[in-house]
């Protein structure tokens, strides 16, 4: 850091944020021009960058965005899907203009077309992708800032800031860093405070990954619902219970039976065994309801008759 003022020095929630969005990751590939900005090779062949020489050039690349006098005459551009969301959003707070999506040749060098731009400064997420416009930009000499990782070329780009440029945390991260960068050397934003554009803001979402979790935040408030109706019918169960003296599951008690029984008129209940066995009138003969039982038939006697 001895080339950047103490005053731009990153903070550790600045490093924080770099290492969490892997923006130091790089790949297994290497272009001679990036090895000065390569600080080692893992076991795995994947090359690490120094994140040092990142920050020392995104501070660069912000010095050098705000002698532009006119915010308008910067352009961002972005082919790959993974920074259209960066560019629209850093091009909404710094006051550029931004090429999301794909480059039309042409657009710097053509007079005819509608859409002709001369920009003072260019600034492209991908040397690979914005390849045609780099090329072109070579050819009207505008100067050119690109986010290259390890394995780009970077020929015709004159500030090089790199990273990792094929993730959509850590090139959204960049871009956010690079607005407020900038933002802080207008005067527009403080140092002692922190911005409160959220770096979320940043990165690129697909369809696909939006409907998925419309989908699952649908789902998942269905199934909230359902336990609440749920637990709200225990509820109502529970207090719609006799207290807690009587039991529920116990069978009711015969003389509780039998004074209910007699205050309404009746009479007493008996055992079955006890009472006599109805006869032919519905009167009850001399013996119990045992004594009607026929007797076994002896075992060694089987066509005798029964005695009654």
């Amino acid at each position: 850091m001895s080339q950047v003022p103490a005053a731009l020095h990153p903070k550790e929630e600045d490093i924080q944020l770099l290492l969490a969005a892997r923006a130091h990751i790089g790949t297994q590939n290497l272009e001679p021009r990036m090895d000065r900005y390569v600080w080692r090779r893992r076991a795995d062949g994947i090359h690490i960058i120094n994140i040092a020489k990142t920050w020392e050039k995104l501070v660069l690349a912000a010095r050098i965005i705000v002698t532009i006098e006119n915010p308008a005459d910067v352009v961002v551009l972005s082919t790959p899907q993974v920074g259209q969301r960066a560019v629209l959003k850093y091009a909404k707070f710094t006051g550029a203009q931004a090429l999301a999506g794909r480059y039309t040749p042409g657009t710097f060098t053509n007079q005819i077309q509608s859409n002709f731009l001369e920009p003072r400064l260019l600034i492209i997420s991908d040397p690979r992708d914005d390849s045609q416009a780099l090329t072109e930009s070579g050819y009207v000499n505008i100067p050119t800032i690109a986010f290259a990782t390890t394995d780009n070329y970077v020929r015709n780009v004159d500030v090089v800031i790199p990273c990792n440029n094929r993730s959509t945390e850590s090139l959204g991260l960049m871009f956010w860093l690079l607005a407020r960068e900038v933002l802080r050397l207008r005067g527009q934003l403080a140092r002692s405070q922190p911005w409160d554009i959220m770096v979320d803001l940043f990165f690129w979402r697909s369809v696909e990954e939006q409907a998925r979790l419309a989908q699952a935040d649908a789902q998942a408030a269905v199934q909230s619902q359902a336990q609440q109706a749920l637990q709200s019918s225990f509820d109502a169960i529970d207090s719609a219970q006799p207290a807690s003296g009587f039991d529920v599951g116990a069978p009711p008690s015969g003389s509780v039976a039998d004074a209910a029984w007699a205050e309404a008129g009746g009479q007493p209940s008996e055992p079955w065994n006890q009472g006599g066995a109805p006869g032919a009138e519905g009167e009850t003969t001399g013996g119990g309801w045992a004594d009607s039982i026929p007797s076994p038939v002896p075992a060694g006697n089987w066509g005798a008759q029964p005695q009654f």
